[in-house]
């Protein structure tokens, strides 16, 4: 079975700052997340940095597209990343759209569960059209009133679609391992990075937990 792999995620809106830590854990993480708020507040220009910076790294632009699929993802796409996310509660043809464009490019789109009620029904879904990864989400304001994606894990990994899983939500070095012993194939951290006194140190400690 493939090593899981680790995505950073960049959070903040400052332009020069996310490309100095961007710069810092590159080296220790597989794929580099251009966080909502931040591909919104930088736009598209910020990607074609990090894609010219970092040619080793893969790159998710976090999007939560909601609508016109195609046709939003497609200059993300055409600019280098290799992931786009499209929200789980949008439309099927939305979804859709941006499973196409992503195959017309050789790259990915990840389905984010957030806030998806029928979790199970939404997999299977995407699944069928092609989907590549599932995203299992807490997102911030969840986590600040104490929830945690375990049990959106253990449902979509018992599910078995074959998708790649993954997971986003308060990961740290203790919980790790349990979030790959339980399905993730992608292990997102973000604040447990950025920060830590040593984000360097902090995103190889991870990435080391997740390939033991």
């Amino acid at each position: 079975m493939a090593k899981p792999l680790v995505q950073m995620a960049l959070d903040s809106l400052d332009f020069d700052a996310t490309v100095a830590l961007a710069t810092t854990v590159a080296p220790h993480v597989d794929i580099l997340e251009i966080g909502t708020p931040c591909i919104k507040h930088n736009g598209i220009k910020l990607l074609e940095t990090l894609r010219a910076k970092f040619p080793n790294n893969k790159i998710l632009v976090d999007l939560k597209t909601a609508d016109a699929g195609y046709y939003e993802a497609e200059p993300f796409f055409k600019a280098g990343a290799d992931i786009v996310t499209v929200l789980g509660i949008s439309d099927i043809g939305t979804i859709k759209g941006v499973v196409d464009v992503a195959n017309k490019y050789g790259k990915e789109a990840q389905v984010d569960l957030i806030n998806v009620p029928n979790k199970a029904e939404v997999v299977k879904a995407v699944a069928a059209v092609g989907a590549h990864i599932i995203g299992v989400h807490t997102g911030l304001d969840q986590q600040a009133a104490g929830q945690t994606p375990f049990t959106d894990l253990a449902l979509v990994a018992g599910l078995n679609t074959g998708l790649k899983i993954s997971v986003a939500g308060g990961v740290k070095p203790a919980t790790v391992r349990q979030v790959v012993d339980a399905g993730a194939t992608i292990v997102v951290a973000g604040a447990a990075i950025y920060g830590a006194a040593d984000p360097a140190a902090a995103a190889a400690e991870i990435t080391a937990l997740a390939r033991a």
